[in-house]
């Protein structure tokens, strides 16, 4: 399993993968999940990925397979679609082949056959967009009124988003709003873990303007989560019932 997370933001956007796949417990490996496709000024892309690994590594293969194509009967791809809404479309499109592709070949457990994605960008000119992207290729966008979306396992790490998530957050709160809701998952969760991956997209950049690889012994990682117990703990016992 996985837990991915995006924030669309007035400032920009803040996007948060873990590493984790497992296929039991006594298979894990560590594979990434966050991908980007940027054009520095003119166009960036950035994809989160979880489910079933062969679906999402068959699909980002496509995608970008696609992207390298220059050919000029080519088909619209993520660095030649007009908006960021088309980039969900050809993203929505290639997972919903690839599942129904994949799913076909298995007798057993087609329904593991799924994958979910968060695509994030923002074209020259253009709005920043988050979109949320189904095992089917329809999807759902990131508002004002809901300006993060998340996939994997998701609950653990949702409370203190839906606590401290405006728009109008800074983007040193986001990160840190997204790396709390990280460690709680990290916590409750064995299927969730390290490295993590995180990236910060300034509004009208239309490139990665940060990004940070976070490994297990991270000492700020680290300082932060027994900062955030202990904040927890002197709480508690402060509330009176």
């Amino acid at each position: 399993m996985t837990y991915c997370v995006g924030l669309l933001l007035d400032a920009g956007m803040v996007l948060l993968s873990d590493t984790r796949t497992n296929a039991g417990l006594d298979n894990i490996s560590t594979y990434r999940k966050m991908f980007t496709f940027e054009e520095p000024g003119e166009r960036v892309v950035v994809i989160l990925t979880a489910g079933s690994l062969s679906v999402t590594q068959t699909t980002m293969a496509r995608l970008q397979e696609a992207a390298e194509d220059t050919s000029p009967d080519a088909p619209p791809s993520i660095m030649t679609a007009d908006t960021i809404l088309q980039v969900a479309s050809v993203v929505g499109d290639t997972l919903a082949a690839v599942s129904k592709d994949i799913s076909s070949r298995m007798t057993q457990n087609a329904d593991g056959a799924t994958a979910s994605m968060l695509v994030a960008g923002q074209r020259k000119g253009g709005e920043m967009r988050l979109f949320l992207i189904y095992p089917e290729g329809n999807f759902i966008e990131a508002t004002a009124d809901t300006p993060f979306l998340q996939i994997g396992e998701h609950k653990y790490g949702k409370p203190i988003l839906d606590r401290v998530v405006r728009p109008e957050t800074t983007l040193s709160d986001a990160r840190k709003a997204v790396l709390l809701s990280m460690d709680s998952t990290l916590r409750s969760n064995l299927s969730v873990g390290m490295p993590l991956d995180l990236a910060v997209i300034e509004k009208d950049d239309c490139r990665v303007s940060s990004y940070r690889r976070i490994e297990a012994q991270d000492e700020g990682f680290q300082e932060m989560s027994n900062a955030w117990s202990q904040a927890l703990r002197d709480s508690f016992q402060r509330i009176e019932i």
